[in-house]
């Protein structure tokens, strides 16, 4: 993949204007589902979707950015890179793979610089079978108030109540009990819905005429805040099947260096999670085999990380706050998620590129 950290944006409406000018320049179409609402700065908003490869291709690689709206800033330079990258399309197109790029699936959060949907929704949490019951996030419930306080920055007692809950259960515990997901308290952190958002609806749409005809889908989808710096972790991203996830750890297994995690095993930074996007594949298309991670590169500490959140969720239920303190923590939010330096950017570009021929090699096996 070319290395330009040009392909990078500032704002949502210039990482669209990259990503349907690359499509453009290498002569591919566009189709846009436009979302309901507008941008922070009024531009419109869309779900892009551009393929490189024909609609019977039985081998379809599946490339998205966005699924956390702010994280969108790092998936959508990898994005626009391979799409100005001939020698990766080249490769794709020789082992007939058809690449599928899914700009901006959360596309109200990255341009409002939030993780979540205008529905306050965790898209990454959605799906789910809403005609049945929905899991239940006892531990969360326990943490609500604690996590968003009705003082920001958080009192001294706040912080100690805090402190004694992860010295008494463990920093894991206190993540998961944050980030597994809850549909208790819409206003609330990780909320996974009451219904599906239209991203999760715009999402199966899509899928289901793209990946008609594939056989075999590989999915890699883009996020960013956990784990060291620069470093994209491979977690495997669907069913907790010991067949398929074999299959994924010998494709995208970077010789020991870069091994795929899984949170059913432990081994991920991530904590199990409930009501996941990469589910609507099995909905969508059944007929294939599918295979699928997401990339995590880090960012900050989690601790940083998680209290940014609660700071940007804070914000949202406190619309009184003062210009001041809304910039300061809006910032906070997206240096969480995205690490404004050419290291970090190179970073990011490399390993994405190395995923996504491995992905290409995966899906080519016999």
């Amino acid at each position: 993949m070319i290395d330009s950290i040009q392909s990078f944006s500032k704002s949502y409406a210039e990482a669209r204007s990259k990503f349907l000018s690359a499509a453009v320049d290498a002569a591919l179409a566009v189709e846009s589902h436009i979302h309901p609402l507008r941008g922070r700065d009024g531009e419109e908003l869309a779900l892009d979707v551009v393929r490189e490869g024909p609609l019977d291709a039985e081998r379809v690689l599946v490339v998205s950015s966005a699924c956390h709206g702010v994280e969108g800033y790092c998936g959508t330079g990898v994005q626009v890179a391979a799409l100005r990258d001939s020698a990766w399309r080249d490769a794709a197109r020789d082992a007939g793979v058809a690449v599928l790029y899914l700009h901006a699936l959360n596309p109200y959060g990255f341009s409002h610089w939030r993780r979540v949907t205008n529905e306050n929704v965790d898209l990454n949490r959605n799906f789910h079978d809403f005609s049945k019951p929905l899991p239940v996030n006892t531990a969360y419930r326990e943490l609500h108030a604690l996590l968003l306080p009705d003082q920001w920055p958080p009192r001294d007692e706040n912080v100690k109540a805090t402190e004694r809950f992860i010295a008494e259960r463990g920093m894991l515990a206190y993540q998961a009990a944050i980030s597994g997901g809850q549909h208790e308290f819409p206003q609330g952190l990780f909320f996974g819905g009451h219904g599906p958002t239209w991203s999760n609806e715009t999402v199966r749409k899509v899928l289901r005429p793209q990946c008609a005809n594939a056989k075999r889908i590989a999915w890699i989808d883009l996020h960013t805040g956990l784990g060291p710096n620069g470093h994209g972790e491979r977690i495997y991203a669907g069913l907790n099947d010991a067949a398929t996830i074999t299959r994924a750890r010998r494709w995208w297994d970077g010789g020991g260096v870069t091994p795929v995690t899984s949170t059913y095993d432990g081994s991920s930074t991530s904590a199990p999670l409930t009501g996941l996007m990469w589910f609507s594949v099995h909905d969508e298309c059944p007929h294939a085999e599918y295979t699928g991670i997401a990339m995590e590169y880090g960012t900050l500490p989690l601790t940083d990380v998680l209290l940014a959140l609660r700071a940007e969720q804070w914000l949202q239920l406190h619309p009184e706050a003062s210009a001041a303190q809304r910039n300061a923590i809006k910032a906070q939010l997206l240096a969480a998620f995205y690490t404004d330096t050419d290291e970090w950017k190179h970073a990011v570009l490399r390993q994405a590129h190395e995923a996504m021929l491995q992905a290409v090699r995966g899906l080519s096996e016999m």
